[in-house]
């Protein structure tokens, strides 16, 4: 009969690697602008990608987050309205704990999925699936 220690290395081993290494993600910091009555975001589309996610679906969170609208301009987005770069970035972490994190084992290790027409996300690190809000 194993040991409960045995049975502890047992399982860990069995993991997937990306569930083992240490915590290297970090949510990137908003280049944010304030041109007169409109808000540039210069750095959009390289959060979506820290993300791993497409970047018209982070600027739809965003644009209802914060009740707006939003135009392309190239790489960046201007929203209409006035908001501080901590305003944004709060939104940017919002987004990030809503549809990129793990709620069960915390790690970007994500992808959103549909199952049966509900856009669910699949953690590769731990397995776990857990329903996503609408947007």
């Amino acid at each position: 009969m194993l040991s409960y220690e045995e049975l502890l290395d047992r399982l860990y081993d069995s993991l997937p690697e990306e569930a083992k290494a240490p915590a290297r993600f970090e949510i990137p910091r908003a280049e944010v602008e304030i041109h007169g009555k409109n808000t540039v975001i210069k750095n959009i589309k390289q959060i979506a990608e820290v993300f791993r996610r497409d970047p018209k679906h982070l600027v739809k969170f965003l644009t209802k987050e914060l009740a707006t609208s939003a135009v392309w301009e190239g790489d960046r987005i201007k929203l209409k309205g006035k908001f501080p770069p901590p305003v944004i970035q709060k939104k940017i972490v919002l987004y990030a704990q809503d549809y990129v994190l793990c709620p069960v084992c915390g790690k970007p290790d994500t992808r959103i999925i549909s199952m049966g027409g509900v856009k669910m996300l699949k953690c590769d690190a731990c397995g776990a699936i857990s329903p996503l809000r609408e947007l």
